[in-house]
């Protein structure tokens, strides 16, 4: 599964939203600096979708708030 996702670093409260199908917002506490805002994503995705960290990675956007996230089910 392809997702398009919209990220919101260095967020008070951190969480995922489904914004249309297909299509999430994510807030992270972490910093968008050195990875660790994309790090932070996709273990959110990760708990969200219950599946494990291996299965998900970000194939475009990695220096972008907009990310196209692949996610091995």
């Amino acid at each position: 599964m392809k997702i398009l996702v919209m990220v919101k670093a260095n967020s008070k409260h951190p969480r995922v939203e489904e914004i249309s199908p297909g299509e999430f917002r994510v807030h992270v506490k972490a910093p968008p600096k050195e990875g660790k805002a994309n790090e932070a994503v996709l273990r959110a995705l990760a708990e969200h979708f219950h599946v494990p960290l291996s299965r998900i990675a970000i194939v475009a956007g990695m220096s972008s708030r907009r990310k196209w996230i692949n996610i091995h089910e």
